[in-house]
């Protein structure tokens, strides 16, 4: 229970760091927004770990993955926003 607070936490820092790694017109610009992908990137980069056995059961990724899972994110982000832009 406690590391998915955990990665909630470390997920928010994560997509704060992102959002500064990875600029352009696409990505989110909403504080709030950004750092929901955040989150959602550390829950990948925990899954994915898990999935590879990197992780156990009861563990979250690190602050390096969740950076690298919300750099993920942010991306798909960035390429659904701009094909709904044309």
């Amino acid at each position: 229970m406690f590391y998915i607070i955990g990665t909630i936490v470390i997920g928010f820092l994560a997509g704060v760091v992102a959002k500064f790694l990875v600029g352009g017109k696409n990505e989110p610009s909403g504080f709030v927004l950004t750092a929901i992908l955040g989150i959602v990137g550390a829950f990948v980069a925990t899954w994915l770990g898990q999935a590879i056995g990197w992780y156990g059961p009861d563990e979250g990724a690190g602050f390096i993955a969740s950076i690298i899972g919300a750099i993920i994110v942010l991306a798909v982000w960035g390429a659904i926003a701009k094909n709904r832009a044309g």
